[in-house]
């Protein structure tokens, strides 16, 4: 069996930043022992898998190690690879995911734009449970469906962060988000999430459904600006819509090609 395969970088501005993400197109959904096995031996953040259905595309996301309810920058890419790569000619695409529902795309020239859902977080008592995986103490922190956030007062402070990914590894959550104010944009962040198989992932969309609720309360805008602080790095537009969000990126193609099962 040959199966055709894209990797994308996605909330990037030029090739080799943002997250790299593997898409595979696919007729009909094989086992998924296979699509875990794919994702483990493209070893990337996520490799998405989707199948038309329709009027949408069903989508599915796999870590190397395990399957997630929601992935940002991958759905990115797959729409990239839909819109640029497979002629897909409507302004918007939509997604069917069976753990997070209805997630849209939408495209204006080069920019690609989610709709999801927003996360809803409540606030938790700071304990060396929970913070012992870091060098830094957070001023705040809250939990919200899958990670916990951290929220820290200065972009240098998400900079200074060295994670202990073994101890992070042990608590209770999909990952860790850390964010601050940013210098240059509306707020930083970064993103461990050793207990999926990804000790840092380069750019997280769907870290930022998390992210811009918080950050669109406590800057009082609607319309934010974001950058991840990975080495990669990756630019993201956000806007706060209440129970949605909105999160906007580019994509740079880097491979096409068959993997041979």
């Amino acid at each position: 069996m040959k199966q055709k395969i894209y990797q994308v970088d996605a909330f990037a501005e030029e090739l080799f930043s943002g997250n790299p993400a593997a898409v595979c197109p696919l007729e009909d959904w094989p086992e998924d022992e296979l699509l875990q096995k794919i994702a483990m031996e493209n070893n990337l953040a996520e490799t998405a898998y989707f199948v038309k259905a329709g009027a949408h595309f069903e989508l599915r996301w796999f870590t190397p190690t395990t399957e997630v309810d929601l992935c940002g920058h991958a759905t990115l890419a797959s729409a990239y690879v839909l819109f640029h790569q497979l002629g897909y000619n409507e302004q918007t695409i939509r997604f069917q995911s069976r753990r997070s529902g209805t997630l849209t795309v939408s495209k204006e020239d080069d920019l690609l734009t989610l709709d999801f859902p927003a996360d809803s977080i409540t606030e938790v008592s700071i304990t060396d449970g929970l913070t012992r995986g870091l060098n830094l103490q957070p001023q705040k922190i809250f939990k919200g469906k899958s990670d916990y956030m951290f929220v820290y007062e200065r972009e240098e402070d998400i900079k200074q962060l060295i994670p202990d990914f073994p101890t992070i590894e042990t608590i209770d959550a999909r990952g860790i988000i850390v964010t601050a104010r940013g210098n240059t944009v509306d707020f930083v962040s970064r993103f461990f999430a050793p207990q999926c198989g990804v000790n840092e992932d380069p750019v997280t969309g769907s870290a930022h459904t998390t992210l811009t609720p918080f950050w669109s309360r406590i800057l009082n805008k609607k319309v934010l600006t974001a950058k991840q602080l990975s080495a990669r790095g990756g630019f993201l537009q956000c806007e706060d819509h209440g129970e949605r969000v909105s999160i906007s990126g580019r994509c740079k193609l880097y491979l096409e090609g068959s993997i041979f099962i």
